[in-house]
Order: C-alpha cells, then structure tokens, then sequence
C-alpha cells in the first residue's frame, strides 16, 4: 500500500551481481530496523492486544483503550514488543524463507536459492507471491462514513464508484502532513474498506479514534462512523504480467475468471477460490499492487489464508509464480516510482511536495473542509502558478553514479565547493532492471528537472548524479482504455 517511490540496477555480470545482491540486502536491512526502532510511530515500541475477533470501535462510545500503571515514580522500561507472525509463517519457513523483523512481524526477506535481484526478475517476466498481512485491514462504514473519511482526507469519496479503489492518505490536523498513506475501497455507499500501514499501526488507531470521537466533526456527519479492524485476516499479492493468467486457473466461477480483463487498475470484486479440500469463501480481489506490475491483491479470512496461497502456488505452477519476500518487494516498488512511508513519506512532507496532487480529487480542490485544507490546495495553486503557498522541495528520481546511494545521503549542488545541501536521498539501490544505481530524493525547488546534475556525498566522496523523472521503470497496470474524443 500504500504511495510512490524507485529502485536501482543490479546483475549483468557476476561480479555485479554479487555486489547488486549485497547491497540490496544491505538496504532492506537497514530499512527493516528503521521500520521496527526508528519510524515516528508509537506503535512500534510496545505489543498491541489482538483478539481473534473484529475489533471495533463507534463515534457514538468513546475509543477504548488501555493503560498500564506503576508503583514507581519512575516510569517503567517496555519491553520490546514480541514480534507477531502473518498467517503464512510456517508457510514461508517450510519454502525456505528467511525470516526477518519487519514493522513488528516475521517476514520473509528472500528464499533459499533465490537472490533478491533474481526475485525481482521473475516477478518482471513472470509473477511472484507476495504476504502482505502484516498490513492493517480495516473496514469503515456507517451512514456517516463517506463525510468522515472525506474530512480527513483530499479524496472525493462520494462520487468513486463502488468496487473502485483510490490511493489516499490521512492528513495532520494543520500544516498538510501526511499521517499515513492508505489505500480505500468503496465496498457499497457509507462502506469501505481501508488498508494502512502495519507500521503506523498505534498512531493510526489513535489517529481514527480520536477523530471518530471529536466533537465539532461529529456533528457534522449525518449519522454514525463503526471503524472495525480485520484481526489476522490474510493479504496476499499476487504480482506480474502472468498474473491474470494464474488468477483464471484458480478461479471456480469461469465467468468471473473470463470477466478479468474488464476488470481495470483500482477495480475489485468477490470470488471464489480452488482449493485443495474444495473452495473458498467469497474472497475480495483488487486489481493493483505495489510493483509497477498487473496484479490482483487477495483478501482471506484467517482460516482460509493457507489453503488459498497453496493454490496459488500449486495451479500456477513453478513455471510461471514463485513466492517473493521484501526484498523484491521494496526494489521493484522504487523503479516503480512508490514512496514507502517512514522514508519517502512522512508527518512533515506535503502532498505537493512528495508530487502527489493527483490523489487530491477535482471536486474537492475548492473544498476547505478536510484537514489541512489551506495548506494543500494553497501548494496546489502555488504548482498551477495561481500564487498560493510556496512548496519549498520537490520529490524526485536520480541516476547515481559510482557506489549507490543509501537513505540519509546528502545532495549537494555539482561543481566546484562551495557546495550548499540542497537535499536528500530517502530510498535509494541498484535497479535490477537498468543495470545502474536509482534513488528517490527531496530536492529544493527548481532543481527537481529532469536532466539536472548534482552530487550525492556517499561515504564521504562526492558522487555524480542526475535528476530523472519517476519512475524509473513504466508501469504496466492494466488501465480502461481511454474514451475516444469525437
């Protein structure tokens, strides 16, 4: 899910190969202990109680929560939260998964036998499986919850059409920061289904909570908001150009299964699924990713997660799907241009400035009552050259040259010293796809055009670099066609 970032080169020769490898794993490394200590979110420092069950919460109750106390005037030391596993653990262990510590959960990095640039490949050529249920799954409905999400978000959820999804994100009270970056899907009118960031999974809930229970917002929605979180529920990817074909083999209703090409990016709609013992319940499929490829993300029950990946597994066959882990996933989600939230995206980042306007919907560009409505659309006026808020750095792509360049490297302007910071790097690898080192950074504004030269200080040392337009790799979603202009 989540929003939009790039990734770089690796593998032409072996000698590439082996050190793209190591320096990708070197890159999820660091991003996995930034995801479990060093992201902005409470929620990361202490375990969360899950029951196996819905939990829930209504604007019309407060917001449960819990605390703990001390008979010390000290405040206690927490202990490191145990990390939780998807419902697919044992699954990944038995392929041969190495398990690491991801936004509070064991997950897979890479299998055995398979590099991460060699995933990455696959998943480009042929499709791979990706367990995402370390995601928060949520469901928000009520007669109030269109009105709700829209105050809270740039979205114009009253005229997306049912079983469409948006890429959206929840908005800081003032200032157009970006609280967390979610994908929604309208199920029916006043229903959708929203899915968030397992790392921002406290702040999150406190986020909904507190809002679901402000008063001046309460009174203006025309009823109540029932926010529910789908506990241990399974999510799955399944992600490449062969992607709809293995879909249609493990399909049981071939009209479904025939229908697939008629279903578009951002499209979604229940079936059921082949299974060793039979079938599946009805299960939500969404037609996207977070790849740059066509794709389908599966919704599964807690009981069903297992026998559904099997199947996926097993009719699509060696061939043509293999299980991928993060590693693949966070390389192949920066050539596509995708932020990850934590390192591209964060509280003090604006919509304009991670070149996210597009998410702002039209009806809702003269609209001041979402959150930090003066800020965003006084950036977006500013970018249509209407006057309005300056936006003071821009997000961008570059081509490094030399050693690749890592999160927190500093952009300097090219030429001879003095060389002003002008930037810097948030996601940066080598591209197993083009062969050179990309990242993503923030750059100050006027220096974002493609074609630009600036220097990255890598381990000290200066490196070339030119600014390049996102993303670094064209995506091949399965779009509508456009209507035709008579």
């Amino acid at each position: 899910m989540a929003l939009v970032g790039s990734r770089a080169a690796l593998v032409r020769s072996g000698a590439m190969a082996a050190a793209a490898r190591c320096s990708v794993s070197a890159t999820l490394t660091a991003r996995l202990a930034f995801s479990t200590a060093a992201t902005p979110s409470p929620m990361l420092s202490r375990a969360v109680p899950r029951p196996a069950s819905l939990r829930s919460s209504a604007i019309a109750t407060p917001a449960f929560r819990r605390y703990s106390s001390t008979s010390s005037d000290a405040p206690a030391a927490e202990e490191p939260a145990p990390l939780r596993k998807t419902a697919l653990y044992d699954l990944h262990v038995a392929h041969g998964g190495k398990m690491v510590p991801f936004a509070g959960f064991h997950m897979p990095v890479q299998y055995d036998g398979t590099s991460v640039g060699d995933s990455h490949k696959f998943t480009r050529s042929h499709a791979s499986i990706f367990d995402v249920g370390h995601m928060v799954q949520r469901i928000i409905k009520g007669p109030g919850a269109t009105k709700f999400l829209e105050s809270i978000t740039p979205s114009g959820l009253e005229a997306l059409g049912e079983h469409k999804s948006t890429l959206s994100c929840f908005l800081t009270e003032t200032g157009g920061g970006i609280v967390d970056d979610t994908v929604i899907t309208k199920l029916g009118p006043n229903h959708f289904y929203v899915v968030t960031n397992a790392g921002c999974r406290e702040k999150d809930d406190a986020y909904l909570d507190r809002w679901l229970n402000d008063p001046a917002l309460i009174r203006r929605l025309p009823g109540p908001v029932y926010h529910e979180e789908l506990v241990d529920w399974g999510l799955v990817a399944l992600q490449g150009p062969l992607a709809k074909k293995i879909l249609y083999d493990v399909l049981v209703d071939k009209d479904i299964a025939s229908n697939l090409r008629h279903i578009y990016f951002g499209g979604s709609f229940y079936a059921e699924f082949k299974t060793a013992n039979g079938k599946s319940s009805p299960l939500l499929v969404s037609r996207g990713g977070y790849t740059g490829e066509d794709g389908f993300e599966i919704q599964i029950p807690p009981t069903e997660t297992v026998a559904v990946t099997e199947s996926l597994i097993n009719l699509g066959t060696p061939e043509r799907v293999k299980l991928a882990g993060l590693g693949a996933r966070d390389s192949l989600r920066l050539e596509a241009g995708l932020c990850l939230y934590g390192h591209d995206l964060d509280e003090s980042t604006t919509i304009s400035e991670a070149g996210l306007n597009w998410i702002i919907a039209k009806e809702r560009r003269n609209d001041y009552t979402f959150l930090s409505a003066e800020t965003v659309l006084g950036q977006i006026s500013n970018h249509q050259g209407g006057g309005g808020m300056k936006v003071p750095r821009r997000r961008c792509g570059l081509i490094v040259e030399g050693a690749p360049a890592r999160e927190g490297a500093e952009l300097i302007e090219a030429g001879s010293p003095p060389n002003p910071t002008i930037g810097r790097v948030t996601s940066g690898c080598p591209s197993p796809t083009l062969g050179q080192n990309i990242a993503m950074a923030y750059i100050k504004d006027g220096l974002n055009l493609p074609g630009t030269e600036v220097s990255v200080v890598i381990r000290g040392r200066p490196r070339r670099a030119v600014v390049t337009k996102l993303p670094f790799v064209k995506a091949r979603y399965h779009r509508a066609p456009k209507a035709k202009v008579l």
